[in-house]
This record gives C-alpha cells, sequence and structure tokens, in this order.
C-alpha cells in the first residue's frame, strides 16, 4: 500500500483552535490521571468510549511530564478505538505538546490505519519532534510502513531531517520487512537503494538471509557513489571479517574519496591486522588527504591491537 500525501494549505498548527477541544483544569487532569493510574495498576482498561478517549488527549496537554504519560499509558491500553481521535489531535491540534504526545501515544498502539495521518505528521508538522515521533511510530507499525517511508526518500519537497527520519524508520523496521527491503535495494532511485542497503544488517545478522548479504555485495558496484559508501560501511557494522575483509579491500581504491574513506574505517572496525600490509600499500598511491588521515588512522588502530 503507498500512501503518497498531497502539500496541505496550511500547517497544522496554522489551524484555528477548534471550539470543540475539552480543555481540563490542572486539578481536573490531575483527578483524571489518578484514577486512570488506578485502573492500570489493577490490570483494568480505562473506558473507551469518545468522551473518556478526548479527555484523555487533552491530558496529553498538562505541563507535568508525570500526568501526560498516565494519560499516554492510558490511551495505548484503551488501543485502536483511541486511534481516531490521536490522529485528529496530532494533525490539528493548536497545542505543540499535545501533537508530540500524540504522536508518541500512537507508538503505543501499532495500528496500520494511523499511517497515513503519521505520513502526513512527517511531512507537513513544522516541529522537528512531532516528525520523529511520528516516524517512530511508522517504525513500531512494521511492514506497512516501508512503502510510506520510501515515498518520502525521493519526494523533492522532503527536507534533509525528514530524508534522514525515513532512512531510520526503514533501518528500525529492518528484518520485520524483509522482502520490502530487498524490493527497494533494486530501486531506480539511488536514495533509496542506499536507505534499503543500511536497513539490511538486521536481516542479514537476525535471519542470515542470503539474498540480503548478495544485495549488499552487488551494492559495492553500484554506479552512486553514495550506495557504495553506505555498503563499505555496513561491511564494517556486521563484524564478519572473513567475508567482508576481502569485499572492503578492493574498495580502498574505489574513485570516490568517501568510499575509500568508509573502507578503511570499515576494515579497521573488523580488527584484522592482516590487513595492515595492504592499507600501507595503498596509502603509497593515495593523494587525497582526508584519506590518508584515514588510512593512517586505520593502520595506527590495528598496529596497536596487533600488538596488544
Amino acid at each position: 500500500m503507498n500512501y503518497r500525501v498531497q502539500p496541505p494549505v496550511s500547517h497544522p498548527s496554522a489551524q484555528p483552535n477548534s471550539s470543540d477541544q475539552i480543555q481540563l483544569s490542572g486539578e481536573e487532569a490531575a483527578q483524571l490521571a489518578e484514577g486512570l493510574k488506578q485502573q492500570l495498576r489493577q490490570g483494568e482498561i480505562p473506558a473507551g468510549d469518545s468522551d473518556a478517549i478526548e479527555k484523555m488527549v487533552a491530558g496529553l496537554g498538562d505541563k507535568r511530564g508525570l500526568l501526560r504519560l498516565t494519560f499516554a499509558e492510558s490511551l495505548g491500553a484503551v488501543g485502536s478505538a483511541a486511534v481516531p481521535s490521536l490522529c485528529i489531535a496530532m494533525r490539528r491540534h493548536e497545542n505543540v505538546t499535545v501533537r508530540r504526545a500524540a504522536a508518541k501515544t500512537l507508538t503505543l498502539i501499532n495500528d496500520v490505519k494511523a499511517l497515513p495521518d503519521l505520513l502526513e505528521a512527517l511531512l507537513e508538522d513544522p516541529d522537528p519532534v512531532v516528525q520523529g515521533s511520528a516516524v517512530g511510530a511508522m517504525a513500531c507499525i512494521g511492514a506497512a510502513s516501508v512503502d510510506g517511508l520510501l515515498d518520502v526518500l525521493i519526494n523533492p519537497k522532503s527536507s534533509q531531517m525528514q530524508i534522514g527520519l525515513a532512512s531510520w524508520g526503514l533501518s528500525f523496521v529492518g528484518a520485520k520487512a524483509p522482502e520490502a527491503l530487498r524490493k527497494a535495494a533494486c530501486s531506480e532511485h539511488a536514495q533509496v537503494r542506499t536507505a534499503a542497503i543500511a536497513a539490511l544488517g538486521d536481516q542479514i545478522q537476525q535471519l542470515d538471509d542470503l539474498d540480503a548479504r548478495e544485495l549488499l555485495q552487488n551494492a559495492l558496484n553500484d554506479p552512486e557513489e553514495e550506495v557504495r559508501a553506505e555498503a563499505t560501511t555496513l561491511l564494517g557494522k556486521l563484524h564478519d571479517t572473513n567475508w567482508g575483509a576481502p569485499l572492503l579491500l578492493p574498495m580502498l581504491r574505489d574513485q570516490d574519496a568517501q568510499v575509500r574513506k568508509n573502507a578503511a574505517l570499515s576494515l579497521m572496525k573488523l580488527r584484522d591486522p592482516q590487513v595492515i600490509s595492504r592499507l600501507r600499500t595503498e596509502l603509497e598511491h593515495e593523494q587525497d588527504s582526508s584519506v590518508i588521515t584515514i588510512f593512517n588512522l586505520a593502520i595506527n588502530q590495528l598496529s596497536r591491537e596487533e600488538n596488544d
């Protein structure tokens, strides 16, 4: 399922305050929170009628963090019935504290029906905390969120922060969406391939996914340097020296400086002193000062470990 979002007329913070938004006084919020806390302690699910839900959502704007936590936990216990009200609050409430808390509370429920609103919050809300919390909720939902996150990567209107959050979300989904990530790793868009390669680590480590290993290995020959750079970085994170080191050594001569630096850093992480001689050989031919610095760092670190 693909959740493509059309640009809105205005940000949610610019929308007028709805007259039907429930407001709680400090005393009302405290009394309500105390009652909810008792219910949760006794293993009871709070009332899930619309009036009760709206009051708990209103409580998400309280200045007291412990009270907000109680309201969030209570809404999380209510579950899917609270999703529509939470989505409306996340998208339209004038109080940014409520929008933030609503997005975080949706993380506790993991309802796929919230995905369109979560994606809109990521793309349209001006507050970075709301954006980040929305991605966190999408990532917790899992495989169903992959298409929406991938759309963010190729949306020309996405900011660098939004792209970074979407990439993080994909990495968090990881092994929960093996087929979707394998497909994304073959995308025509370099940004999508890069994010997909970065997210393959869980599939390789947790599932020993041979197809994912092959995709990672193929990414080392990708025509786009950003994809090759991500692939060389991931090889270092996997800590599989026998497999990774032979793949990384040729990358020390890649035409892109960042790829060469990433390859040296990954070899350093693999902690195999046998690659020192190759690093020294490549160092003699290296012309880029920034790459030379990284090569020397890797050589020195590996040499220390060899002598320990």
